[in-house]
């Protein structure tokens, strides 16, 4: 058979000439040859590798487009996963800044409730009058807010390395929220309070303090005072000669008299009064009972020596009445019942040469307290206070007293004119030395 090609100038152009061109550079054809007689578009196979050609190429744009197409997938994803990742890190950080705000306020809430257990035994200190033992010790599990699940525990110890000096205490306060049953937000702080001024003796007339004397602790004279002894205190006077250890204020002390009457202690006390009808008492011992007793003499009373008294000693048949106590023969002592003074006597205590007395607790004498000591030691101790509406007189240079102020011992519970009842200490304040955190 006779093969022909047309010319290239003569051959009519169809759709499958470019695919023609195509397939000859693919398979490396110069030129296809078909029988005589037959058209390019009726040779089979042509015609084939038209149609593989055409299938090849669309194969390649449709891979083309797939390839494009997952590659804007991608993309989309890095781009959410982006967000994604930048979304949780800011999610995370809200949850910690919230987390640390909520335990600032927290750790902020449980400071003030640690200064408010600091505050609870500051005034339980001052007013020991409705505590069972010698001063507040503290306790545990305390709340202000019984419906809350916030607590404080406090400790309290007082200082007594210096036995003149009963004023510190040290006091340990933990608060903490409760938690199932797990202590969170926890706060500890440590304080050391001082009770000033604290007044250990107080006259109402000129007074002069004479070499025997020692005060420890604050002394209160409502006129002029002049010191030859020893005051390891503040000094409040209108007037002031002598030496001191602490600071002379002459202002006005933000504290009473302590209003001791005989109506009121022989009524309102809750042990009741005992009579003593005896003008002198020797080698005698009287209390302690529970409640405590007042001992009531209703007219001069000498004590001789050997004298044990536990409660309190009232001497006074009335309140517009003024009898004398004088005291004899050594040691006597005179120790108060609880929130009661340990004496109180409507004129004058007299202490006779070679006499004692111990005293504790608060002494309250509406004259002149007089030691006389010409040839004999007279030896005068209180641990607690002496409150003397007139003076302190000396005769002599043998006598001795010693005033230590100690507040738990001489709180008192008082009633004003309408018969309420009144909390009196000799304490007119207290301070904070130090508040640390532990």
């Amino acid at each position: 058979m006779l093969y022909r090609e047309d010319p290239p100038s003569f051959r009519p152009k169809s759709p499958g000439d470019e695919a023609e061109k195509s397939v000859q550079k693919d398979y490396g054809v110069v030129s296809i040859l078909r029988p005589l007689g037959t058209t390019k578009d009726e040779s089979p196979t042509l015609q084939m590798m038209i149609k593989q050609r055409i299938q090849l190429r669309d194969t390649r744009y449709a891979i083309r487009n797939t390839n494009k197409k997952g590659a804007a997938l991608l993309v989309v994803l890095f781009v959410i996963m982006a967000i994604t990742i930048l979304s949780l890190g800011f999610l995370s950080r809200s949850d910690v800044e919230l987390a640390c705000g909520q335990n600032m306020i927290l750790r902020t809430q449980m400071d003030y409730l640690a200064e408010s257990g600091l505050e609870h035994a500051k005034g339980l200190i001052l007013n020991p009058q409705d505590i069972d033992s010698e001063y507040w010790i503290g306790a545990t599990h305390l709340q202000l807010d019984e419906d809350s699940s916030d607590f404080y525990n406090v400790n309290v110890v007082r200082d007594d390395s210096d036995p003149t000096d009963r004023c510190n205490y040290t006091i340990d306060c933990n608060a903490y929220r409760l938690k199932s049953s797990e202590e969170v937000g926890r706060s500890s702080l440590k304080a050391e309070l001082r009770l000033d001024p604290c007044i250990a003796l107080w006259t109402g007339a000129d007074t002069t303090l004479w070499s025997g004397v020692t005060i420890n602790g604050d002394v209160r004279c409502g006129s002029t005072l002049t010191n030859n002894g020893t005051i390891n205190g503040d000094v409040f006077a209108g007037s002031f000669t002598g030496s001191k250890t602490g600071q002379l204020n002459p202002q006005v002390l933000s504290l009473t008299w302590s209003s001791v009457t005989i109506s009121d202690f022989t009524s309102k006390p809750a042990g009741g009064t005992s009579t003593i009808g005896e003008p002198n008492l020797f080698n005698i011992i009287l209390g302690p009972y529970n409640p405590p007793t007042v001992f009531w003499r209703q007219d001069d009373l000498v004590l001789d020596g050997k004298v044990s008294i536990d409660g309190m000693l009232l001497v006074g048949i009335n309140d517009s009445t003024s009898n004398n106590l004088t005291v004899r023969g050594t040691n006597n002592v005179i120790i108060a019942g609880r929130n009661l003074p340990a004496l109180y006597v409507t004129k004058d205590l007299i202490i006779e040469e070679g006499a004692s007395l111990n005293i504790e607790g608060l002494a309250v004498i509406d004259g002149n307290v007089s030691i006389e000591a010409l040839e004999d030691n007279a030896n005068l101790i209180v641990l607690g206070g002496l409150f003397i509406r007139g003076t302190l007189l000396v005769s002599g240079t043998n006598a001795s007293v010693k005033i230590t102020a100690e507040p738990t011992k001489t709180a008192i519970i008082t009633w004003d004119e309408e018969g309420t009842q009144q909390n009196w200490g000799p304490a007119a304040g207290a301070f904070f030395r130090s508040i640390e955190r532990k």
